[in-house]
């Protein structure tokens, strides 16, 4: 068999060309992890990211929508299971347990003591700093409908959407960083 090695050679160029032709300066974030460190490291990955002029997107999952939940709001009409899911997860990103040396509830609070006395930003002022950063937030439509959650539950922030997963992938497959948490 006679391979033109030349030929060959171009193929792979023009292939490498337009790959690096459909990639982004953005970043991408799959969280569906419900752990307050996951969710700190995410938001200060995300914004040292976009303080850099970083496009990113953050795809919130399954146990991650605890973050963006307001323990101000309310919603109605839920099934049994849903309300279930409702009392057993922390409602809000300050409810939220560590993975590891939770101790009960003091592992958040120490940690929380621990970023105040070192003038580390809170999560509430993460997540303030990445919608002024222009950081977009897409809920998971699948997992939310899973969960019992509703969209009247969800954090007020400007650039929430909501979508499945394949509208992520889409998005993440032009992204030059890609993150799974």
């Amino acid at each position: 068999m006679d391979i033109d090695i030349e030929k060959e050679l171009e193929q792979l160029k023009k292939k490498v060309a337009k790959l690096e032709k459909n990639r982004q300066d953005q970043l991408s974030i799959a969280i569906v992890s419900g752990d307050m460190d996951k969710v700190l490291a995410t938001m200060i990955i995300s914004l040292a990211a976009a303080a850099s002029d970083t496009k990113v997107k953050l795809f919130f999952s399954f146990w991650a929508l605890s973050a963006l939940r307001d323990p101000k709001k309310s919603a109605k009409g839920k099934n049994f299971i849903s309300t279930m899911f409702g009392w057993m997860l922390p409602k809000g990103r300050n409810k939220l347990k560590l993975s590891k040396m939770n101790m009960m509830g003091m592992g958040p609070l120490m940690i929380k003591g621990l970023m105040r006395k070192q003038n580390v930003m809170s999560l509430d002022e993460m997540f303030k700093q990445a919608a002024e950063l222009g950081i977009e937030i897409i809920v998971c439509e699948m997992s939310m409908n899973l969960m019992g959650f509703k969209k009247e539950e969800m954090i007020d922030y400007p650039n929430l959407t909501y979508a499945g997963a394949g509208t992520f992938i889409a998005e993440a497959s032009q992204s030059s960083v890609q993150f799974f948490i």
